[in-house]
């Protein structure tokens, strides 16, 4: 099966290099991204938004034939949920690393600090303590070596969706900052964290307990995790 997988903030396609090995092994074929403005620290990234990230993984996902499982990791999952609202015919499984879907109107983070188009990677003291869990002192030297500004629209701009189909496309939470346990109970009590989450029709959670970056702290269990999920829908 085909594997779209759509990292973070900051983050091209080689921050997925150590968790594709377990899905190559077992035959799937794995479509790491780099979205527009991230190629390089030098990459323009004015004028690049939201829908700038969703049109891109569409336009992935409509160059491969039959269904595919989207991986979303961070704000990468705002940006699968766009997809599968934008292609609800062609996703299979939205699998939510960290993450969860953004609901209409909602915005990724723009309290985050900007500098003209862009975000640099914050310092390490702007970030949660479960943010970090698990990033050793040469883990957060090689993030923020590889780290590329994220363009500001992406964060800051608007989700928009259009289609209730996307709440029948399956969904699993890989969920490592908070457990599974919290999430279930933010939507039972209609949080507005979960709102968009608690109307999905089919979702599967998955627990791996370390910091907001899993493919960089334990990136074989977040292979293995992402397998899972992907067998599951087999």
């Amino acid at each position: 099966m085909d594997i779209i997988l759509v990292p973070g903030f900051w983050l091209d396609a080689s921050s997925w290099e150590e968790v594709t090995p377990p899905l190559e092994a077992a035959g799937h074929t794995v479509h790491p991204l780099t979205l527009p403005g991230l190629e390089s620290v030098d990459a323009p990234r004015a004028g690049i938004g939201l829908r700038t990230h969703i049109d891109a993984v569409v336009a992935k996902v409509d160059s491969l034939d039959g269904k595919v499982i989207l991986v979303g990791h961070s704000g990468g999952g705002a940006i699968i949920h766009g997809v599968a609202d934008a292609r609800p015919d062609r996703v299979a499984r939205t699998i939510y690393v960290d993450s969860g879907p953004l609901g209409e109107g909602a915005v990724i983070n723009d309290e985050l600090p900007d500098d003209g188009d862009e975000i640099p990677l914050p310092p390490w003291e702007l970030f949660e303590e479960e943010d970090l869990v698990d990033l050793s002192e040469p883990l957060k030297a090689a993030f923020r070596a590889r780290a590329v500004p994220e363009p500001k629209g992406v964060a800051f701009d608007q989700q928009h969706l259009n289609d209730v189909r996307r709440y029948e496309v399956p969904a699993t939470i890989i969920a490592c900052q908070f457990p599974s346990s919290l999430l279930k109970e933010w939507m039972d009590a209609g949080h507005p964290f979960t709102a968009e989450l608690a109307r999905i029709r089919d979702v599967h959670f998955m627990d791996l307990p370390t910091g907001h970056w899993p493919q960089f702290t334990k990136p074989k269990e977040l292979g293995e995790a992402i397998l899972t999920a992907v067998e599951r829908t087999q």
